[in-house]
């Protein structure tokens, strides 16, 4: 998963997000999830997933396949 800078990340029109769409987005569960974001040492906020924080998922854990860029 991607590490190299991508630009297309940059790009994305994101809005705050729930962790259950984020791990929708990767067709993973929750569960999975904050295990990929562990081991990525990923610390999430309580509440709502907002786009600063989703770039770094992103980075991190790379573009989902759905996810759009505009």
């Amino acid at each position: 998963m991607g590490k190299d800078f991508d630009h297309s990340i940059e790009s994305l029109h994101l809005r705050p997000k729930t962790r259950q769409e984020i791990a929708d987005e990767y067709g993973i569960s929750v569960n999975t999830l904050k295990s990929k974001l562990f081991m990525a040492k990923i610390i999430l906020p309580k509440g709502l997933i907002f786009p600063r924080t989703q770039k770094i998922i992103y980075y991190e854990l790379g573009i989902p396949a759905g996810l759009k860029t505009a």
